[in-house]
């Protein structure tokens, strides 16, 4: 119990409105700039690719590599401008572009630098599988050890609202941790879901068989294969968005309208997308791939 010179302290009772007003502690600059007019603005629906880092020391060789054993050769992305119909709130996503980051020549610092410099210069809502517990911390990991920063993951946004809060959506929807009612279901493998819904899925294609890409100097395959992805998780990710209301059927139907159209327009020079295109045309599906009335 805390005591004055005269005796014990006493209370300071109620606060006053000017008490109220006053923060409570110093924010960082980059919250302090946050506001409604800066919350995400754009999906950015991501996935990596990595190898073992056979440089580090070996701690348990038994045991699947913990996020700082993990070297990136592939960070990919699939980014889409989030347009809100001011009438209903409803969201509907446009997509701009499927890619990989930088060159095939760069190496893992390069790229990370890259990609966490693409970050703080956006505004995105983070779309990802299992990329709470896989993508994002080895993204930190890797930058830890390389000494680069990545302040705005972790100073936008506030105490409830950020890319750290596993129950803020608009900040990072991991679909596998979602999908699962955060553990309380089987979580299931982004191949399984797709399939369900009619997408390519992974086409037996497999994280596992990177390691042996990588070692064979077929680079351009596995950010094929990433980008391949990152495309399942846009569209599962849009029909999401059609479950939970932050989009209608209207909304949802173009939404993947708009990566048809750009599937179709990029595959002409990336044979790639094009294969992911037909697949996801021709496949046979336990419900239609649009689902707005008359569609």
């Amino acid at each position: 119990m805390a005591h004055s010179r005269t005796g014990i302290m006493p209370s300071p009772g109620p606060a006053s409105a000017t008490d109220r007003a006053l923060p409570s502690r110093r924010r960082h600059p980059d919250r302090e700039r946050q506001s409604a007019a800066e919350a995400p603005d754009t999906l950015l629906c991501l996935d990596i690719e990595t190898v073992a880092d056979t440089d580090m020391p070996v701690v348990d060789p038994d045991r699947f590599p913990k996020p700082c054993w993990h070297r990136i050769v592939a960070i990919s992305y699939v980014e889409a401008r989030i347009a809100v119909d001011p009438a209903t709130g409803h969201e509907r996503y446009l997509v701009r572009q499927c890619r990989s980051g930088g060159n095939e020549d760069w190496d893992e610092r390069r790229l990370l630098t890259a990609f966490w410099k693409f970050f703080a210069a956006g505004r995105y809502r983070i779309v990802t599988w299992n990329g709470r517990s896989f993508d994002v911390p080895v993204l930190q990991a890797r930058a830890l050890i390389h000494g680069i920063p990545v302040q705005a993951w972790y100073c936008r946004g506030d105490r409830w609202n950020g890319y750290g809060s596993r129950y803020a959506p608009d900040w990072h929807t991991d679909l596998m941790d979602v999908l699962s009612g955060f553990g309380a279901s089987p979580r299931m493998g982004l191949d399984e879901c797709a399939v369900a819904l009619g997408l390519p899925g992974k086409a037996g294609e497999h994280g596992a068989h990177v390691a042996d890409q990588i070692a064979r100097g077929d680079l351009a395959g596995v950010r094929a294969y990433c980008e391949t992805d990152t495309l399942n998780s846009m569209a599962l990710y849009v029909r999401h968005a059609l479950l939970c209301g932050k989009t209608d059927a209207e909304g949802h139907d173009a939404s993947l309208r708009s990566l048809v159209d750009y599937l179709a327009a990029e595959g002409r020079t990336r044979p790639h997308l094009r294969a992911f295109l037909d697949r996801w045309m021709s496949s046979s599906r336990p419900a239609p791939m649009f689902v707005a009335d008359g569609a």
